[in-house]
């Protein structure tokens, strides 16, 4: 519920800058343009997301096998529909969940994730993806990336203003240095909400997953094992711009801080798995 109550807010947050940064640089219209460009571009990409991420990472649909099994599993279990499902042609465990909806939707993992995960871990890696699907994460993350694209845009537009001599709503009101800031921090403060979105899709994922297999401490375990072996060896060739699909990060921990990462830090993930062993009982030893 928390999770839930703080994506609204940021949201919430990206729209009324959004609104504001409009305000100051082109008026509504400017802002009405700028969200129809961003909207274009991410809404298309939501709309094919499956085709495009899966033939991105070279996937392979299965209809039988492990995989196949524990997916098949957890939705007849809950009764969700069943996702068609990927394998990637990758050693290093990870997994994700894409598709416009829950009747569209594709869960992938890589053949290394077979090697590394047991069955229940297996399962609650899988119930986690099934948990974005459930939620519709790829529709949210989309509607964030579309308003934070469109503060982007602006940003741009202020910046060449600023060169130009301004073409806001009193171009002799206009302040080089001014727009010139915005044009820095926007898109920065911008970013910093999205990440924090899907930050918080992580929590309510990893919470979602742990209700549908029943058991917390295997997702929990899974992700200590995922976290490990992406750390000492990242996927090679990951496209950045769908690094925040995936269960875990696939790209290696850098000089990146806190506010500009797609995922919730691990210990504080599997801090929380644990605790809901004890506050739901959900696991039975």
């Amino acid at each position: 519920m928390m999770n839930t109550l703080r994506t609204i807010i940021l949201l919430t947050a990206l729209t009324l800058g959004l609104v504001f940064i409009g305000g100051m640089i082109g008026g509504q219209q400017g802002a009405l343009f700028a969200l129809i460009i961003a909207g274009a571009i991410n809404m298309g990409s939501y709309w094919f997301s499956d085709k495009i991420v899966i033939k991105m990472y070279r996937g392979r649909q299965v209809t039988s096998g492990p995989l196949f099994d524990v997916v098949a599993e957890i939705c007849q279990a809950n009764r969700l529909p069943m996702p068609k499902v990927y394998t990637l042609p990758q050693p290093t465990p990870n997994a994700f969940a894409t598709g416009r909806n829950p009747e569209h939707a594709v869960v992938a993992a890589t053949e290394g994730i077979l090697n590394v995960l047991t069955r229940d871990e297996l399962k609650g890696v899988m119930a986690h993806e099934m948990s974005h699907v459930m939620h519709r994460d790829i529709l949210i993350g989309s509607i964030a990336a579309t308003i934070a694209g469109a503060i982007t845009y602006l940003a741009h537009m202020a910046q060449w203003s600023a060169i130009f001599g301004g073409f806001g709503r009193n171009d002799e009101d206009s302040n080089p240095i001014a727009l010139i800031a915005l044009a820095i921090i926007a898109p920065m403060a911008a970013m910093m909400i999205q990440m924090a979105i899907s930050r918080s899709r992580e929590y309510e994922a990893d919470k979602g997953g742990a209700q549908l297999c029943g058991n917390p401490l295997s997702l929990a375990n899974a992700l200590r094992k995922l976290e490990n072996a992406n750390q000492n060896k990242p996927m090679p060739r990951v496209n950045e711009a769908t690094a925040h699909m995936f269960i875990v990060s696939p790209l290696r921990g850098g000089g990146v801080t806190a506010l500009f990462t797609t995922h919730p830090p691990m210990a504080e993930r599997i801090r929380r798995l644990e605790a809901m062993t004890v506050t739901t009982g959900l696991h039975t030893p």
